[in-house]
C-alpha cells in the first residue's frame, strides 16, 4: 500500500505527538456540496451512489478537493447491513430510509441471519477503490452503525421520534431484542473487519440512538454489544494499528463507561464540555469532537471563535481529533466549513508546540 503522506489523524487517535489538531467532519461528503448533488443526480438515487464503487469514490473525495481535511470517510450508509439481511431498504425522496419488512413478530426475528458479506461486496470494493484514489493523501475511515441503532431502524421500519416499537420490545420481550442485537453485532464485526481488509485505516461505530435509552438499558442493550464488536475487530493492518472510534450521540453522561470498552477514541456531541470530558477519562482514550454543526450557520468570525474555544477547553497535547458533534447540515455553506477547517489547523498549533 502507498505510504501515508499525512497520518496526523491516526497519530492523534493514538495520542501520539502531532503538529496540529487534525479535523474531519461527520457527513463531510453530502448534500451541502453542489458537486455531491450533481453526482447524486447522475447516479439516480442515494442507493445508486452507495452501491456504485465509482460513484462512492467520487463523492468521498469531493470534500478533500475543497478543504484540507485530515481524513476521508467511506461514503456509504449505516443501513447497508440490515439491507443485506433482507429487510428491504428504500430511500424515498424527502422521507428518509424505510424497511419493507420491519422486525415486529417473533417468527421474523427468529429467522434473522447474520448479514451475508457477499451482499455487501460493493462496500468493500468502494473501500479498495477509495484507498487507491487517495494515493496516501490522508487515511480512510470505515464505519458501521451500532447494533442498537441499527435495531431501531430494523424494528421501527423507519426513523422514529419515540422508538415505541423498540422500547415495547425492550421492556416487554427483552430476549427478542437481545437476539436481534446478537445477530447484528456479529454482522457488524464481520462487516468492519472486511472493511479493514479492504483498506480502511480506522473505523467508527455510530451509536446515533443510544442516547435515547435509560442508564440501565444503555449498558445492557447498547454498550455491551459495542464492547463485543471491539473485542472482535482486527486492530492491525499494513503494519500499523487500526484505531476504533465509538460515538454515542447523547452519551456524555456515560463517558467513563464508554471509555472502558476498548476503543481508542470516544466521540462527543456538542452538549458535553470537552475539557471536562478530558478530565474525566484522563489518558485512557482520545476524544473526538465537538463543534455544534449549527454553529456553521454563524459568521466565519464566530466559527473561528467557537473553534478556538473548543481547542482551548481541550488544552495542550495530543489526543484530540476535531469534528462536529454530529453530521454537517445539508444547508451549511461550504465556505463556512472551509473556514472551520482552516481555523482549527491554524489555532491548534500552539497547543502542540514542544
Amino acid at each position: 500500500m502507498t505510504q501515508l503522506k499525512n497520518d496526523t489523524f491516526l497519530r492523534a487517535l493514538l495520542k501520539q505527538p502531532v503538529e496540529y489538531t487534525p479535523i474531519w467532519m461527520m457527513r463531510q461528503a453530502g448534500r451541502y456540496l453542489p458537486e455531491y448533488r450533481a453526482t447524486r443526480a447522475r447516479a439516480g438515487s442515494f442507493m445508486g451512489l452507495c452501491t456504485s464503487p465509482d460513484y462512492a469514490t467520487e463523492v468521498t473525495l469531493q470534500p478533500l478537493e475543497r478543504f484540507p481535511l485530515d481524513a476521508a470517510i467511506l461514503f456509504s450508509d449505516i443501513l447497508t447491513v440490515p439491507d443485506a439481511m433482507g429487510l428491504g431498504l428504500s430511500f424515498a425522496e424527502g422521507e428518509g430510509p424505510r424497511f419493507a419488512r420491519p422486525l415486529r413478530d417473533e417468527a421474523a426475528i427468529k429467522a434473522l441471519q447474520v448479514a451475508p458479506l457477499d451482499k455487501l461486496q460493493y462496500v468493500f470494493d468502494a473501500v479498495s477503490s477509495i484507498r487507491k484514489a487517495l494515493d496516501g493523501r490522508v487515511p480512510l475511515i470505515g464505519f458501521s452503525g451500532s447494533p442498537f441503532t441499527l435495531a431501531c431502524y430494523m424494528i421501527e421500519g423507519a426513523g422514529s421520534a419515540d422508538f415505541r416499537h423498540v422500547k415495547a420490545m425492550l421492556y416487554g420481550r427483552p430476549e427478542l431484542l437481545h437476539h436481534i442485537l446478537r445477530i447484528t453485532a456479529d454482522s457488524v464485526t464481520a462487516y468492519l473487519n472486511a472493511q479493514i481488509d479492504a483498506g480502511a485505516q480506522a473505523v467508527q461505530i455510530f451509536d446515533t440512538w443510544g442516547g435515547a435509552l435509560s442508564h440501565a438499558a444503555y449498558q445492557e442493550f447498547s454498550l455491551a454489544y459495542m464492547q463485543q464488536i471491539i473485542a472482535g475487530l482486527k486492530r492491525e493492518a499494513d503494519g500499523r494499528r487500526v484505531p476504533v472510534i465509538v460515538f454515542t450521540k447523547g452519551g456524555g453522561q456515560w463517558l467513563e463507561q464508554i471509555a472502558a470498552i476498548g476503543a481508542d477514541c470516544v466521540g462527543l456531541d456538542w452538549t458535553t464540555d470537552i475539557g471536562q470530558a478530558r478530565a474525566r477519562v484522563g489518558d485512557k482514550v482520545a476524544l473526538q469532537g465537538n463543534f455544534d454543526p449549527n454553529a456553521l450557520f454563524g459568521s466565519p468570525a464566530a466559527i473561528e471563535q467557537e473553534a478556538g474555544r473548543i481547542l482551548a477547553a481541550y488544552g495542550h497535547g495530543s489526543g484530540h481529533v476535531f469534528n462536529l458533534g454530529h453530521g454537517i447540515s445539508q444547508f451549511a455553506d461550504p465556505e463556512h466549513a472551509k473556514a472551520l477547517v482552516v481555523a482549527v489547523h491554524r489555532l491548534s498549533r500552539p497547543y502542540h508546540a514542544v
